[in-house]
């Protein structure tokens, strides 16, 4: 762990915080994190920084006091587990963090890692309409699939589908899943539609062009069914398009992205995130 050195205390002092990830320049996670910290009249700092699996251990190993906490992309959230002293239970759970605190303790830092994915797609397709469900699918089976496996087990579902391209990627999600008790049905994307017809909620965290494979076989949804798709570029995706036009709700990533980063200002501050303020900065869809 990184030994503390002299630097400020307390949220209202001025810290240091940043996104890591490879690659990095899409990332609105300044943007977000920048207008949190103006409305709440702190005096810190957010950058993005280009690192790779490979650099990370010696990007944490220089961190110190001046730092109140990282944000963590693809493909760091499993690579970083390792190299915290404490995580989570969801992060455990889930096996992935997105999140690192950087925490003062007497006379050095303890790193502890977090994961608001989960919380993200919970309050994402809240605000879709969907709070409570028994039927749901997660299309992909990687870190943020397995975030959102977690998420639908909270909103009840216990058999969720999961639409896989090669179940043998899938082993992560596969632990994940029976550490949180539920029985995941893997199914092959051909089949997925079949699927999505009875879903009352679905989360893709696959890239925009392998969503759109399932495209051409969507039919009718359930009017009160809700998409979210964790992708954000483009902002409505061509599976986004096609469900709201098969009568369902769809919710873009920037929502999901919204409240994960609200949820991480609010660890790393100690202060209720600002989502009215940050989501200005955000692409309407």
């Amino acid at each position: 762990m990184p030994d503390a050195v002299a630097g400020p205390s307390g949220a209202g002092a001025s810290r240091r915080a940043g996104v890591l990830g490879h690659p990095i320049t899409h990332s609105l996670s300044p943007a977000l994190h920048g207008a949190a910290y103006k409305a709440l009249g702190l005096a810190w700092t957010y950058d993005a920084y280009d690192v790779t699996e490979e650099s990370l251990p010696d990007f944490v190993a220089a961190l110190d006091g001046t730092w109140g906490g990282l944000s963590l992309t693809m493909p760091l959230k499993v690579a970083a587990m390792p190299l915290v002293e404490f995580i989570e239970p969801m992060a455990k759970l889930v096996g992935a963090i997105n999140t690192v605190l950087v925490q003062p303790v007497g006379t050095r830092l303890q790193l502890v890692g977090a994961n608001t994915d989960v919380h993200g797609v919970v309050a994402a397709l809240a605000e879709g309409g969907v709070s409570a469900a028994t039927e749901g699918v997660v299309i992909g089976g990687g870190a943020t699939a397995t975030s959102a496996l977690a998420a639908l087990g909270r909103l009840g579902v216990t058999r969720p589908v999961v639409v896989v391209r090669n179940r043998a990627r899938a082993g992560g999600l596969m632990r994940a899943a029976t550490k949180m008790g539920v029985e995941p049905r893997f199914v092959a994307l051909e089949d997925a539609p079949h699927y999505l017809a009875d879903a009352e909620a679905v989360v893709s965290t696959v890239p925009a062009e392998a969503g759109a494979a399932l495209v051409p076989a969507l039919g009718p949804v359930r009017p009160q069914a809700v998409l979210l798709d964790a992708v954000y570029s483009p902002l409505v995706t061509p599976l986004g398009a096609a469900w709201r036009a098969a009568g369902g709700t769809f919710v873009p990533g920037t929502r999901m992205l919204l409240h994960q980063a609200g949820e991480q200002v609010r660890l790393m501050t100690g202060m209720a995130a600002p989502l009215d303020a940050m989501a200005k900065v955000l692409p309407d869809a």
